[in-house]
Order: structure tokens, then sequence, then C-alpha cells
């Protein structure tokens, strides 16, 4: 499995304290993606010019010469780069390095079993998030059975845009499922993912139905990033309270509005990459008091909505743009 990241004691990723694996691969590209070193499913090399030396071992190392020292530091064309890691193989200081890992599932077994006592005297487990899993969904299948045979809570955290294949393989072996609802409208959905979302509310409806009619155990956690002026809008946020106190009540345990932040601008830099939403502001806590009097507006039980995420203190109450939305 291509994993980008592990990390342990996470508590919003699932219910109980929990390990959270971030696999590579995603079919979608939001403009205010938090993860962009999970979009493409291929490995890649990123440059942390903090850790750099500038030795300039790299440049003399890359068989492609994808790779060039500008006064900003290092510029690593994506297109003529091979991949094959060679620069990595000759950075003394690490700054050159793969931003994924490939692990086999009776390693990742392993590790995600090192916390299994914390599963149990916190009510967690293991997420599988990412990226998109569903792209490698084979793989995530087994392990989730595998983690279940051993009693450990296991997790599914989804754009839901896969192949119905995927869902029927997963859902089996899977205790609780994360489920983003972005933007209700396609066409708006279209706009900022890059694909419409008809194919994701027919998996929603799938997961749906599975609950229903085959494992009424499984929970199901609606999040919707709030993004200023794309995602966190009255309109999206009421079709999308809308949508799940009318035709999900059953179902849905929490909506979770995830407040943006740009603490991942980080990982553009390392990539090379210019992040549209890199000067969007934290919201202030009177956007999200107004976008959780909208979401409670339909008739959404309280303790059913939450807000995640940071909010900012001591900022403009107005701001004419956000950088995201144009």
């Amino acid at each position: 499995m291509r994993v980008i990241e592990i990390i342990r004691g996470t508590t919003h990723d699932g219910p109980g304290v929990r390990t959270t694996l971030f696999l590579k691969g995603c079919p979608l590209r939001c403009v205010w993606c938090q993860n962009p070193e999970g979009m493409n499913v291929e490995p890649e090399v990123w440059w942390e010019s903090h850790k750099c030396i500038r030795c300039l071992a790299c440049l003399d190392a890359c068989p492609s010469d994808a790779l060039s020292e500008s006064a900003a530091g290092l510029r690593q064309d994506r297109q003529t780069c091979r991949r094959c890691g060679a620069c990595v193989e000759a950075c003394p200081s690490r700054a050159m390095a793969f931003n994924s890992q490939d692990w086999p599932i009776d390693a990742l077994l392993k590790e995600a079993l090192k916390d299994q006592d914390y599963y149990k005297a916190f009510g967690g487990g293991v997420t599988i998030s990412g990226g998109e899993p569903l792209g490698q969904y084979r793989s995530v299948a087994e392990l989730l059975r595998r983690l279940q045979e051993t009693g450990v809570h296991t997790a599914l955290d989804t754009c839901g845009l896969a192949p119905q294949a995927a869902l029927a393989a997963v859902l089996p072996h899977t205790d609780h499922v994360l489920f983003d609802i972005k933007l209700l409208e396609s066409g708006l959905h279209q706009a900022h993912t890059g694909r419409p979302n008809d194919a994701i509310l027919a998996n929603l409806d799938r997961i749906v139905d599975h609950i229903r009619n085959v494992n009424r155990a499984m929970k199901l956690w609606i999040r919707t990033p709030l993004i200023p002026g794309v995602t966190a809008t009255p309109e999206n946020i009421l079709a999308i309270s809308r949508f799940i106190h009318e035709d999900l009540p059953d179902v849905v345990e929490r909506w979770e509005l995830c407040a943006f932040n740009s603490a991942c601008n980080s990982k553009y830099e390392k990539m090379g990459l210019s992040w549209p939403c890199a000067d969007t502001p934290l919201m202030r806590q009177t956007e999200v008091d107004a976008i959780m009097k909208t979401a409670l507006s339909t008739g959404m039980v309280d303790d059913k909505v939450l807000v995640s995420g940071l909010i900012a203190e001591g900022l403009p109450e107005t701001l004419s743009t956000y950088p995201c939305s144009e």
C-alpha cells in the first residue's frame, strides 16, 4: 500500500484515540486540498528548504536534469522528473525526500497493532484516509478485514468517488464511515473539485442502504470543509442540512463542519506548487456562528452538528474577497 503518513493518537478521524493511515492518490482536485502530496498516486519527491545545505549534490545526481537552482531555492520540473530517487540518495541533509512509502500489508498491520492497548482503553481504532483510500481498495479491504479479526475498530474516511466494486469490497470490513459532502450542487462541485458529485452521492446512497439493510451498527459521519466563499455559504450549508435532515436522519450520527486553515501551505512549498488558498484567512467566530445557525435552521438536532478546526480572533469583521473562491 502506498502511504503518505501514519499519525498516532488522532482524536478527530473517528471515535476514540486512533491511528490514521493516509494513502496516496485521489480522483478529486479540490482547490483547497489540505494534502496535496496525496493527489497523485505515483511516488513524488519534495524539497524541504530548511534542511537544505545548498551542496547541490542533487543537481549532479539527477539523470534527467529536472532540478535547477534559483534565488528562491531549488526548482523541480515535475514533467521531466522520472521519480528515480537519485536526488534523494545523493542528498546528505535529507532535504530531498519521497513523500510516500510503499508498505506490505503485513507490515502495516503490525504497525497499526502497536497501539492496540490504547484502542481498547479509549474506544478507538484505525482509520484509513487519504488522498482517497478507495483508490487502493483491494489492499484496504484486506487490511481492514485483518484488523477486524484482531478486534480493532475500523473506519474509512472517503471523498466518495470510487467504483461500486470498491465499496462492495471495503464496507463489510468497516465499522465507521466518514463521508465528505463538500458542495451539494453538482456544477459548483465540478468547478471547485474537478469532478461532478453524481457518482459521489450515488455511493452515499449505497452506504446508507448498507447501513439500513445490512449493518445497522455501522456509524456514518458526514464532513463538510468550511471554505470561505466556496462551501461556507448559506446556500450550500442550508442545502446540505436539508439533505441530511430530510433524507438521512436515521443513519447520520454526526455532521462535522471542518473550519478552514492554511497550515498545509508548507506542503505546497515543498512540492514547488502555488496554492490558491494561501492567503485565505481563518474563519472568524461570527462567521462560524452564522453557519451553525444556518445548519440548525432546518431542524437538525443541536448535538448532531459540530464545528472542528481553528477559529480566528481579532480579525476585521469584513473581508472583500477570499482567494479560494476566485
